[in-house]
């Protein structure tokens, strides 16, 4: 059995941010493009198990829809516990999650931010894929999907494209790594 990997799927402003400083996602919707949708639901085959922050919970709550999530769910944060139907509250150390997660058969992992929780991932050198979609639009300020103070972290492209909607996607892995996501 080989390892499952932690995969990031998540989209930035050109800038580098994933949100505006209120949290507002708005500007995703000016590639909003259906049926397109970016090589998601066939990422999401690749997982079974999903890693997300509070704040990032709250948000996907604020939208009013169906819990958008079909995995395992772990939402980190050091005032929740507990679980709910959808999710399962984690206040431990990120590294021991990934560790009890690794140790049980499964697809990959998917964290789906916010940046809290890949700046802890990447301090602890537990990603090995990044999929960057890169939405055409400046914001000048907001959320950074990379703060400072994460380590260095050398990449290896795997694949980049553009869409007709200017969104252009960046897959890369870790240098070292086997190439690719795992799919079981």
């Amino acid at each position: 059995m080989s390892q499952r990997q932690v995969n990031l799927f998540i989209a930035m402003s050109l800038d580098g941010y994933i949100a505006k400083e209120d949290g507002d996602l708005g500007f995703l919707a000016m590639v909003d493009n259906p049926p397109e949708d970016y090589g998601y639901a066939k990422f999401n085959e690749t997982v079974d198990t999903v890693i997300i922050g509070r704040k990032t919970y709250e948000k996907v709550l604020s939208f009013g829809i169906d819990w958008p999530y079909k995995h395992s769910c772990y939402v980190l944060s050091s005032s929740l516990s507990g679980h709910t139907e959808h999710v399962e509250f984690y206040n431990g150390h990120v590294k021991d999650l990934i560790a009890k997660i690794r140790q049980q058969e499964g697809k990959d992992i998917y964290c789906d931010g916010g940046a809290e929780v890949i700046t802890q991932l990447l301090k602890e050198d537990l990603v090995d894929n990044l999929t960057i979609s890169v939405i055409p639009t400046l914001l000048g300020t907001g959320i950074r999907l990379f703060p400072d103070g994460r380590p260095e972290l050398r990449l290896q492209l795997v694949s980049s494209q553009a869409y007709p909607t200017g969104l252009v996607q960046l897959c890369y892995r870790r240098a070292g790594k086997a190439l690719g996501m795992r799919v079981s």
